[in-house]
C-alpha cells in the first residue's frame, strides 16, 4: 500500500494537478474573501484564525505535493509559496474599504504552512523510501 501511495504522490500528473488545485484555491480565497459581507457571514461559523489556518495549511500541502526535490526542498518551496500567497492576499485586502490587511493573519498563514509541512515530512519519508527501491 505504501509503495502504491508513493507512486501516486510522485507521479508527474498528480504533481501538476496539485499545483493547479493550489492556484485555483488561492484564486478562490482571494475572490471570495473580498466579496462585500462574505467574510462577516463566514465569521459567524469560524474565526479568522480557523479560516486562515485551514485554508493555508491545505495550500501548503498542495504546494508540497506538487513540487519536486528532496523533502527539505519541497518543504522550503511550500512554506515560501504560502508566505507569498498570504502576503498577496493581505495586500489585496488593503485596497478594499471593508477589509484590511493584518500581519497577524499572514503570521497564521505561515504558521499553518509550517505545521502542515512538518506533518507531511513526518509521514512521507517512509513512503518515499519505499518508492526509491
Amino acid at each position: 500500500m505504501n509503495a502504491m501511495l508513493s507512486q501516486l504522490l510522485l507521479h508527474p500528473r498528480v504533481r501538476a494537478a496539485c499545483i493547479g488545485c493550489a492556484a485555483l484555491m488561492y484564486l478562490l480565497i482571494v475572490v471570495a474573501g473580498n466579496v462585500p459581507g462574505a467574510r462577516a457571514d463566514i465569521g459567524q461559523y469560524a474565526s479568522g484564525v480557523v479560516l486562515h489556518g485551514s485554508a493555508y495549511a491545505v495550500l501548503a500541502c498542495l504546494c508540497f505535493l506538487g513540487s519536486s526535490g528532496s523533502m527539505a526542498t519541497r518543504a522550503v518551496k511550500a512554506v515560501l509559496a504560502v508566505a507569498l500567497m498570504g502576503a498577496g492576499d493581505e495586500f489585496i485586502q488593503s485596497f478594499f474599504p471593508y477589509r484590511g490587511a493584518d500581519v497577524h493573519d499572514w503570521a497564521v498563514d505561515c504558521s499553518a504552512a509550517i505545521l502542515a509541512v512538518l506533518a507531511l515530512c513526518a509521514v512521507l519519508p517512509k513512503t518515499l523510501v519505499v518508492a526509491k527501491r
